[in-house]
């Protein structure tokens, strides 16, 4: 069944290479792009399909020549390379199953990153500043570009509320996870006793809406406008440059006061508008189709507790997978990787037991 499924592949990838090298495609714009995009989705699987069958060919010669048995050096030759082949088939059998995984629509989207303070008052609006700044470096080793689109802060330093907007090659494929309740646990710098706190900060993460995707009638929205009542000095405070658009039919609101410009603003939240009704419908399309099943990662659900910063410690827990690092300040850093990899892992791992029953 695994080789009907990759041949299917290669034929297609051929068909899609012989119609690009026709010179009328270029003629037709939008088609050779698709095209492009299609084929560049293929390569990968072809070339490891490729490598597969050679390595197939190749056991299958040293086995025939262990079969007819003969000098004892060449016997021991001979074994050593069965044994070295049979693993590298189990390995491109498992990649190439990885490879034929179910691809996520948005995984080619940039994301808006919003990170909201909950429960535990001033302490949780540093937490989400500290949070902010996480993410924000973590976009910077990845040398993706990083704006902020809205931010509510606190006297102290702290964060109320806070859209990034983050653009790059995996985006959407590395911050999916972060999803859900971030929970702290560490003294706040007013605690004269020194008793931990817990506290709790709310991030979701929203691909990025295309105009295709989601459509947005002018007469389902309701737009105000007001004057700004956070830093930018006097020209932000003196005109009536924030906005807030409502979209009627789902009672969604989104303000944007980040900009000087009443224009820009009303562009900016209409951005995070569309991404937001582009999440909502694809939560109710997967709720229909799996109503009774929940992802063990990334489900999104804003209810869950999906990590825990102990400070005292020095630990940071996952507890969709129960991977524990004993190395709190570097996560901060932006350090995420580990923890992404493993996530990205067991999330694969779900697919392919899911595939396979």
């Amino acid at each position: 069944m695994l080789f009907d499924k990759l041949r299917q592949i290669e034929e297609r990838s051929n068909e899609i290479a012989r119609a690009l090298s026709d010179p009328a495609i270029l003629a037709r714009p939008t088609e050779y792009a698709r095209l492009r995009k299609e084929h560049a989705e293929t390569v990968e699987i072809v070339d490891r399909f490729t490598e597969y069958r050679e390595v197939l060919k190749r056991l299958g010669e040293a086995r025939h020549l262990l079969s007819e048995g003969g000098d004892r050096e060449l016997m021991d030759l001979a074994q050593a390379e069965v044994n070295d082949l049979t693993a590298r088939q189990t390995a491109l059998e498992d990649e190439l199953k990885r490879l034929l995984l179910p691809r996520d629509p948005n995984d080619a989207k940039n994301v808006f990153v919003e990170i909201r303070a909950g429960a535990g008052g001033e302490e949780a609006a540093l937490f989400a500043a500290d949070l902010a700044r996480m993410y924000t470096k973590y976009a910077e080793r990845q040398r993706w570009k990083i704006e902020v689109m809205d931010v509510s802060t606190t006297g102290t330093g702290g964060v109320k509320e806070v859209i990034l907007f983050i653009q790059g090659r995996g985006a959407w494929s590395r911050l999916k996870f972060e999803r859900g309740v971030h929970r702290v646990q560490r003294v706040p710098v007013t605690e004269a006793s020194g008793r931990i706190h817990t506290s709790t900060v709310t991030v979701a993460v929203l691909p990025e809406a295309a105009d295709v995707d989601v459509k947005i009638d002018e007469k389902d929205l309701k737009v105000d406008v007001y004057r700004s009542s956070g830093p930018g000095g006097q020209g932000v405070n003196t005109t009536d440059s924030a906005v807030r658009v409502t979209h009627l039919p789902t009672g969604l609101v989104v303000t944007c006061q980040d900009e000087r410009s009443q224009l820009k603003n009303r562009a900016k939240a209409m951005r995070v508008l569309k991404a937001r009704l582009l999440e909502r419908a694809q939560q109710e399309q997967q709720a229909a189709i799996a109503a009774d099943r929940r992802s063990q990662v990334g489900t999104g659900e804003r209810s869950e507790r999906i990590r825990t910063y102990n400070f005292p410690q020095t630990r940071v827990t996952d507890h969709r997978i129960g991977l524990t690092l004993h190395r709190l300040p570097a996560v901060l850093e932006g350090d995420l990787d580990e923890l992404i990899d493993a996530l990205t892992a067991a999330e694969q791992a779900d697919q392919l037991t899911r595939v396979a029953s």
